[in-house]
């Protein structure tokens, strides 16, 4: 007599027949990859990869997009650095010409005023007597000192003439003042004047070559900065420059305003003359805006030596860069060694799915019964 088969154990035996056919499946697959497990989920999480990294060579190197996303940070601090140096060019050259003719904004940049309108002190008799003749004598109400010359006026008129500008020049009012006085006419200077003449010869000399010398390194800057963008050693060579550009610029600012206050200082002194020394704030503000820049801008050259990566290093693999670089539209990482760690991790899962899965779905069913 033959017995019919229960209904569950006919719902058993075809549970059991499409796991069979499953495992035999994946086994094909297993051994159609080279009996490694792990290729049929590294190719679903390469196919899922390849819709992302859309920006990826073939090779798995970084694109010419990439890189240059990657280094965006470094590319803004270099074009800062050159507009900065940009900036300190423009008024070290309102440094050099200040002072060199009688033209609105150059004749009210200088370094030193002398005024001599007062030149007699109030307290000797006749004094207001003595100081209106003393144009008579030869004499101008103020002297200006610049860069390159010096310029001379009155109050009532303003500047009136310009000496010729000349290299390596030095303000030496002694002389000024003995020259403009007629024939035969003196005047009493203070007696430390010829110490600070004998040493201000000196500065202004090296201060002189530094400015020129600042300007010519500081324009040059403007265009070399940029291409620190490019590699670390490349930085460093255009660092040292920018240094040197910086440093001349600082020197000759330091030695400007030393100087010209101890002139201020030894004319302010003197008891028996009047004359009035006043420092140019307009130059010394130029002088001073243009060595902050040029030294911020120096720091900047400086710390992208060890700092932000450079082209090179995202070309290397050195350094990732920025990581938006790496971004797909999804938001998913497009970078070629992310990829390959999410695709072994995905491959990992996969592979544990397929050893726990079957056992998890495994149910304990009744069996046929047989006679």
């Amino acid at each position: 007599m033959t017995i019919l088969p229960k209904f569950n154990s006919v719902r058993r035996q075809q549970r059991n027949k499409g796991w069979g056919s499953s495992k035999t499946n994946t086994a094909t697959n297993s051994n159609g990859n080279g009996g490694n497990p792990q290729s049929s989920a590294s190719k679903e999480s390469s196919s899922d990869t390849d819709r992302t990294l859309t920006y990826d060579s073939p090779d798995g190197s970084r694109t010419k997009a990439q890189v240059k996303r990657a280094t965006r940070t470094r590319l803004i601090f270099c074009l800062l650095s050159s507009l900065l140096f940009l900036i300190s060019f423009v008024f070290l050259i309102l440094v050099c010409i200040g002072n060199v003719s009688i033209k609105p904004v150059l004749k009210d940049t200088y370094f030193l005023k002398l005024d001599l309108s007062n030149i007699i002190p109030q307290s000797v008799p006749n004094a207001v007597l003595i100081n209106s003749i003393a144009r008579t004598l030869g004499l101008h109400d103020f002297y200006q000192a610049g860069l390159w010359n010096f310029c001379e006026g009155y109050n009532d008129e303003g500047v009136t003439s310009c000496s010729d500008p000349e290299s390596l020049y030095w303000f030496n009012p002694v002389d000024i003042l003995l020259n403009e006085l007629l024939s035969g006419a003196t005047i009493a200077l203070p007696a430390n004047i010829q110490t600070a003449l004998n040493l201000a010869k000196t500065a202004s000399h090296v201060m002189f070559g530094f400015f020129i010398s600042g300007t010519v390194l500081c324009f040059l800057s403007i265009f070399l900065a940029p291409f620190s963008v490019f590699s670390r050693w490349a930085a460093l060579g255009i660092g040292l420059f920018t240094f040197i550009a910086a440093l001349l610029t600082t020197v000759a600012t330091v030695i400007a305003t030393v100087m010209f206050k101890v002139f201020q200082n030894v004319f302010m002194s003197a008891t028996d003359i009047n004359i009035i020394a006043t420092l140019g704030p307009r130059m010394f503000a130029f002088m001073w805006i243009a060595t902050g820049t040029a030294v911020i801008a120096w720091l900047f050259q400086a710390g992208m030596c060890c700092c932000c990566a450079s082209r090179r290093d995202v070309r290397t693999g050195r350094k990732r860069g920025s990581r938006k670089a790496y971004l797909g539209g999804n938001g998913a990482t497009t970078d070629p060694g992310a990829g390959a760690g999410a695709a072994a991790a995905a491959a990992g899962d996969e592979e544990k799915q397929q050893e726990n899965g079957p056992r998890k779905r495994q149910r304990p069913g009744l069996g046929s019964k047989k006679e």
